[in-house]
């Protein structure tokens, strides 16, 4: 066979029909609805009314392509009857010898129409069916292809072909800049091409999908089908079909697929919708066709303009989460903070938390004061809380190993040991304790001579809100109904046989019931 043959006319195609055909007898003949490039193609009619179909190759590359065919639609036909894919195939019947070498296939005529692409919508329907038949089709395993002597390509192959045309058509000359750059990025990008390859129709259009009574019944012309990307049956429905239909018809594909939900799979497709372009242009440059080639030059302009302000191929915009971080923003951009606003300072009034010295931290039934600014020694609230067990105490060794800061129970500032150690006629107010803190931090704490301080004591009565560890008392003796504080090393080291943490933070001292107690400073003569 020659490189490239003249179209055979549709007489000549009846005559070999009824060579590959005995007892045919051909009545009409019918021109194809849609020539191809590479094959020679008519319908007839014989004498009983039945209709036929003859394929002829034009040239050595598409007989070679027809014979992998005929293997391959033997055994589509076997994976129809078992309900494996959804639609028909053609089933040869018969073949009849060229002059110029391979041959020419005769098969009955399949019943439907070509799809009229522009007439899908969304929703179920049309579309949805499209989606499950090529679906079906990508479901074969792959060997059924393989088997023929089709192409079998992975996705790395595949990808460094589709790169090698770009190159080849870029030699051309004919093919924008702008173009060539959108197309080299998109396979330079290594995310969209972790596909797995599936069997492939690979020319699929709407003249080769035929359906009846709202079904795809067939799908015919199986001569480039190979192992390959999945997306390329799907690009010529994202350049062409409506944009309504699309969401029906890639949604009804995804059901149909047992494969992992493909991210990537809409970018292929449409990146080899735009190859398809670059394709036609070199078929007419293989052929030397300047029809074809002026065609192709055309086509490559106007998607050019199309894509100008197109995303790159690929591209996906970044994923913004509603409220992830909520500023309120004042009405004042000066900084200044109105005095209205919560700014987090407690009032003096208000319920600070601190625990009262007198209660005791052991005991079942807990009482919570505050300190006033009028001097008030007020409960606030009375609730049973349960005594923490002495390994969980706040301030156990356990707690200080692990690096926890418990929160604070006592006050135990040398202000509020002075405070305890005067005889004040009033309470002391929020201010006095303040001015009396900012002293404290200049000057030594002056106590009362030891003698008075222990009459004072025996004649004052009024609760002074404080621990008696915490240096309220004076005398060297414990009260009625209170256990004596355990010895203490008077270097304020812990119990010989306890061991101290080695990271050297320091601990509080602890009396008997293991709550922090303070040191009481020497007292001066």
């Amino acid at each position: 066979m020659s490189e490239s043959n003249p179209s055979r006319s549709p007489l000549a195609l009846a005559a070999l029909a009824t060579v590959a055909v005995p007892g045919l007898d051909v009545v009409a003949t019918r021109p194809p609805r849609h020539p191809g490039a590479d094959f020679d193609v008519t319908g007839l009619m014989d004498a009983g009314g039945r209709r036929w179909m003859v394929r002829a190759p034009k040239n050595a590359a598409a007989g070679a392509a027809m014979e992998g065919e005929v293997a391959l639609l033997t055994a589509l036909a076997q994976a129809a009857d078992a309900g494996e894919i959804t639609f028909d195939v053609p089933r040869p019947v018969g073949f009849a010898p060229l002059p110029e070498g391979g041959r020419a296939m005769v098969y009955r005529e399949l019943l439907g129409r070509p799809l009229p692409l522009q007439s899908l919508s969304g929703g179920p329907g049309l579309a949805a069916q499209v989606g499950r038949a090529i679906a079906s089709l990508h479901e074969l395993p792959d060997s059924l292809v393989s088997d023929a002597g089709l192409p079998h390509y992975d996705s790395e192959t595949y990808r460094l072909r589709r790169l090698a045309e770009v190159d080849e058509a870029a030699h051309t000359g004919h093919v924008p800049v702008g173009l060539l750059r959108r197309w080299e990025h998109a396979l330079e990008d290594v995310r969209l091409w972790r596909f797995r390859a599936t069997p492939v129709h690979g020319d699929l259009a709407a003249e080769h999908v035929l359906v009846a009574d709202g079904e795809v019944v067939a799908i015919i012309d199986w001569s480039d089908a190979r192992v390959a990307d999945p997306a390329d049956d799907l690009a010529w429905l994202l350049s062409s079909a409506p944009e309504d239909s699309l969401d029906a018809i890639l949604e009804a594909y995804a059901l149909a697929r047992t494969e992992r939900s493909d991210a990537h799979l809409a970018a292929r497709a449409l990146l080899a919708s735009e190859l398809a372009v670059a394709r036609w242009l070199l078929h007419g440059v293989r052929h030397r066709d300047g029809d074809i080639i002026d065609d192709a030059v055309q086509m490559l302009h106007d998607l050019d303009e199309a894509v100008a302000e197109e995303p790159p191929v690929g591209y996906t915009e970044p994923v913004v989460v509603p409220d992830a971080l909520v500023v309120e923003e004042s009405e004042d951009a000066s900084g200044w903070v109105d005095a209205d606003q919560d700014t987090g300072w407690v009032d003096a009034d208000q319920d600070t938390g601190w625990v009262d010295a007198d209660v005791d931290l052991g005991a079942g039934a807990r009482e919570r004061r505050v300190l006033r600014s009028d001097g008030a020694d007020e409960p606030v609230e009375d609730r049973d809380v349960e005594s923490p067990a002495v390994e969980d105490h706040p301030f156990t060794d356990r707690a200080v190993e692990e690096h926890t800061v418990p929160e604070p129970r006592l006050h135990e500032s040398e202000v509020f040991k002075e405070l305890a150690e005067r005889d004040f006629a009033e309470p002391p107010s929020f201010d006095e304790i303040m001015r009396a803190d900012d002293d404290a931090a200049e000057h030594p704490v002056q106590y009362p001579d030891r003698a008075a301080t222990h009459a004072r004591s025996a004649t004052d009565t009024r609760d002074t809100g404080l621990h008696p560890r915490a240096g309220a008392r004076r005398s060297d003796e414990p009260d009625e109904g209170e256990e004596p504080a355990p010895d203490v090393p008077p270097d304020g080291s812990s119990d010989p046989g306890r061991q101290e943490p080695e990271h050297g933070r320091a601990q509080p001292r602890r009396g008997g019931d293991d709550t922090p107690t303070m040191e009481i400073p020497p007292t001066r003569d």
